[in-house]
């Protein structure tokens, strides 16, 4: 959580946290701006600051501590987990842990739609119904496809777009709709 989620969820303003935790009001206006970055703060303002806000320190540094993996292993370690999963449980555990959401407003577009391709995909395949929860998100499209490392370095390698093109029309749909060249996610090893 960032500190103006907390301020929101405790009904505190930045002016009444500095007075509490003994912070400068200047160092909580460029956090919650952007201006500096909370996981740059010493320890002994994370402290006042968790402490008069009444959250762990490790609440505060959640957020600035995401990272964020290349888009070839993202898509591989999901891969790797319908495989360990099963199609059924991942979908589940995709589902109830709201991942595709929480990429999505983590602005993580390529990954929030892969997992929702996924998803949708793996249910299309075990004919489930649809989850509407994510119709919203279903609607975008990433300006440009995103082919596999794969398929640019053969293009690479062959200095000819044929790749490109024969994996576009072996795409599975789900993925095109997103504009993610994908047609296996089945084969990992």
């Amino acid at each position: 959580m960032n500190l103006n989620d907390v301020l929101a969820q405790k009904n505190m303003t930045k002016y009444k946290l500095s007075k509490i935790s003994g912070v400068p009001f200047t160092t909580i206006s460029e956090i919650t701006t952007g201006k500096s970055k909370i996981k740059n703060c010493t320890g002994e303002t994370l402290y006042k600051l968790s402490k008069a806000l009444d959250v762990t320190m490790d609440d505060l540094l959640a957020d600035s501590m995401i990272y964020r993996s290349s888009f070839e292993t993202y898509k591989s370690n999901v891969c790797h987990k319908v495989k360990d999963m099963g199609d059924i449980d991942f979908i589940i555990d995709t589902l109830e842990s709201d991942e595709i959401r929480k990429l999505y407003q983590r602005q993580w577009y390529p990954e929030s739609l892969y997992l929702l391709a996924m998803v949708d995909y793996l249910s299309r395949e075990n004919n489930l119904p649809i989850c509407v929860e994510y119709n919203d998100i279903r609607a975008t499209k990433l300006r440009e496809a995103i082919y596999p490392a794969s398929i640019l370095t053969l293009c690479a390698a062959l200095k000819d777009d044929a790749p490109k093109v024969t994996s576009h029309h072996e795409a599975i749909p789900e993925f095109m709709r997103h504009n993610i060249i994908e047609s296996e996610v089945r084969n990992v090893y």
